[in-house]
């Protein structure tokens, strides 16, 4: 890692300050969009430090379906690596980017020094809790929010016009393609949006809104 890419960690990280000597001596990894990182119940090589892109976490099941659990952006925390860290269990989620990444990685052994660092512990804490928070979250809206209101809820938020497919969306609410083409349909009929190839067009935001506030079952 050269000065300008440590200047960059520490900017977005100023609890890294503590290991800036240690810094200087991780490599720098580069991954094309829809590279896999990591995957269920291998080994975790390290703490994940991104510089830019995304990283999109999601667990899959035995039948195919997989569930969104959040995405990880520079300057933020991968829950589920931080978990097998901790626990030197396997990892129980997987993770891919979702656009050119450029990223390093701290190895277990450096990741459990700099916990003896008080401003790095505290800084890793921190983002724990808030990423418990955000999985808390997640369960909620998965056991008691009925499905359509959580596609109105996703469509939401992104402009006039989403260029995204059924597939992604599935994945994103863990149900699958099929249910949510069918919700889709269902909203065109209502006025709510207008369906194109790889394209939704939002034709009332107002009623999408009130869809995605529906009482949950």
């Amino acid at each position: 890692m050269n000065t300008t890419e440590s200047a960059r960690l520490l900017e977005l990280c100023p609890a890294f300050q503590a290991l800036h000597g240690s810094l200087v001596q991780l490599t720098v990894h580069e991954a094309p969009p829809g590279t896999a990182l990591f995957r269920e119940q291998q080994a975790c090589e390290g703490f994940p430090l991104l510089l830019t892109g995304e990283v999109r976490v999601s667990r899959g099941s035995a039948h195919g379906r997989e569930l969104e659990l959040y995405r990880v952006l520079p300057g933020e925390m991968c829950l589920v690596s931080t978990a097998s860290l901790f626990s030197q269990q396997p990892l129980s989620a997987r993770g891919t980017t979702t656009a050119a990444t450029r990223f390093c990685l701290l190895s277990p052994g450096d990741f459990r020094a700099a916990l003896t660092q008080p401003d790095f512990r505290d800084f890793v804490l921190g983002l724990f809790a808030a990423r418990m928070a955000d999985l808390t979250a997640l369960i909620e809206a998965v056991a008691f929010q009925r499905l359509d209101s959580r596609l109105a809820g996703a469509l939401l938020g992104h402009g006039t016009q989403l260029h995204v497919t059924h597939q992604a969306l599935a994945d994103e609410l863990g149900t699958v393609r099929e249910i949510v083409t069918r919700l889709l349909h269902r909203f065109e009929r209502d006025g709510l949006v207008e369906l194109s190839r790889e394209c939704i067009t939002i034709r009332n935001s107002a009623g999408l809104r009130a869809a995605a506030t529906l009482p949950g079952r």
